[in-house]
């Protein structure tokens, strides 16, 4: 469930309560407050918010003044309603866009906190690597900031946002290039141990790194969906793109050019497979923007995106079957 509170100038009053008639399942009321001011207070199933909130925002545009604030709902006392709108309700939880929007956003910001994070856990992950120690390896991936900026750019996709997937692209690359100079500096001043077990992994192309990618590409973008905490997903993405980022740094600081390419790949397949994922799922859950322009422009962005990416995970499957692989 969701309050959602809308304040909007005096004059608007009516046609705000005509709007919110037309949900009766919310529970809804609309109030004077001050300076002029009304204020909506309603209480929503999960599932109907989004098209409340739609609704809220194309009346209240042409006013100069208003805002719109939504907070979750942990339990309300109201009257019953029917078994088919519960599991109409049920069936739609699904977060509302603004809210993915403000959580999504702040994986994309490149700032101090999101470089030393990068940098920590290049160094862990490379010294797990070298040391052949699982756990360290884990670690690593626990801490790395490597999902936000992913994410970021397959939502900045689904509604049509040029500028978040602009910045997340850029996050996304001053991270993988931050930790990649990181692991390459140790890989050229220690002993690279060349039989690692953890090392040698990361040079092994196969469809099931395909697979792991893709789910954890589409778990990612679910647990934004769905509200769920997205840390252990989080640590699932790092988990294929991290280490093999690693490995390729390692690797070509010990002047292993070979085993540093097919690393690469395998990073390389990765990355595309994650973002190529959570677009999809973004789309096969509805995620666009709310007029109809901007969802003109957002299905063409998708529609361009989902092709770069397919065709460019075609040929990376094409050479992990015909080639390197």
């Amino acid at each position: 469930m969701r309050l959602i509170t809308a304040a909007f100038p005096e004059g608007m009053a009516d046609t705000v309560s005509a709007t919110l008639d037309n949900f009766p399942h919310a529970q809804w009321s609309v109030s004077k407050a001050q300076d002029g001011q009304c204020q909506a207070q309603l209480v929503v199933e999960t599932g109907a918010s989004q098209t409340v909130m739609d609704k809220l925002q194309s009346v209240l545009t042409s006013a100069e003044e208003w805002r719109i604030v939504v907070l979750p709902v942990e339990a309300a006392l109201l009257p019953s309603v029917t078994e088919e709108a519960a599991e109409d309700a049920r069936e739609k939880t699904t977060a509302l866009r603004e809210e993915i929007y403000q959580d999504v956003r702040q994986g994309a910001v490149l700032d101090v906190n999101f470089l030393t994070l990068t940098i920590l856990s290049a160094v862990v992950a490379a010294l797990g690597i070298n040391a052949d120690n699982v756990a360290a390896v884990i670690g690593a991936m626990v801490i790395a900031p490597l999902l936000g900026p992913l994410l970021a750019f397959s939502f900045g996709s689904a509604i049509g946002n040029g500028e978040l997937m602009r910045k997340a692209a850029q996050t996304a690359l001053a991270g993988l290039g931050v930790g990649f100079a990181t692991a390459f500096g140790l890989g050229a001043t220690i002993d690279v141990n060349l039989s690692s077990s953890e090392l040698l992994s990361r040079t092994e192309l196969g469809l099931d790194s395909v697979a792991l990618a893709l789910a954890s590409g589409a778990a990612a973008a679910l647990s934004v969906l769905t509200g769920i905490s997205s840390v252990l997903v989080g640590v699932m993405v790092a988990v294929a793109i991290l280490p093999p980022s690693v490995a390729v740094a390692l690797l070509l600081g010990a002047g292993e050019g070979v085993l540093a390419a097919r690393a690469f790949a395998l990073l390389a397949t990765n990355v595309v497979c994650v973002i190529l994922a959570s677009q999809i799922a973004f789309a096969w859950k509805g995620v666009r923007p709310r007029t109809w322009l901007e969802r003109r422009s957002a299905k063409r962005s998708t529609q361009i995106n989902l092709a770069v990416w397919a065709i460019l995970l075609a040929a990376l499957v094409a050479l992990i079957v015909f080639g390197v692989g």
